[in-house]
């Protein structure tokens, strides 16, 4: 369960900002036809992350009840952690969407900036198992606080 929260949350950033970053070049015929804010689209594409994000939680929850973890307090937190993962990725998909259309090889480097991002975020292992020296560089990922407070909501021990 520990592992599915972390992946839980990460996946939703992930696909949100895929989505988002290729939204500008992808629907470029609607760009050019009628005048609207240009932030609606990469702002839809993470919008309709949310609905998987959402789908994944009541799995999350399912799990929850077969385990018998109980429910406490910090559990108010997880609205605003995932508001706080959705800014993010709203901010950094319409980064990447406007990198996209000056840059086209953006969408071609998108993917593997995304899976090492992956790689250096604490989706998979608890910030405590990265050495003392090197939690600054963790610290530096603005993924690692929200990821580290949405497990902390359900009050789970770390792993062993």
């Amino acid at each position: 369960m520990f592992v599915y929260a972390g992946l839980l949350l990460w996946t939703f950033f992930s696909n949100a900002v895929s989505h988002s970053g290729n939204s500008l070049v992808g629907n470029a015929n609607l760009l050019t036809k009628v005048y609207f804010p240009r932030v609606i689209i990469p702002g839809a594409a993470v919008a309709a992350g949310l609905v998987d994000f959402f789908i994944a939680f009541g799995v999350l929850i399912a799990l929850m009840v077969y385990y018998h973890v109980s429910v406490t307090w910090s559990i108010l937190l997880l609205p605003a952690l995932v508001g706080l993962t959705t800014l993010l990725a709203l901010a950094v998909g319409m980064w990447t969407s406007a990198l996209n259309v000056k840059y086209r090889d953006i969408r071609y480097a998108l993917p593997f900036i995304i899976q090492l991002w992956m790689f250096v975020s604490p989706v998979i292992f608890p910030s405590s198992f990265v050495p003392q020296k090197w939690r600054w560089a963790l610290a530096l990922n603005p993924l690692t606080g929200i990821i580290e407070g949405f497990r902390a909501s359900f009050v789970w021990p770390e792993p062993v």
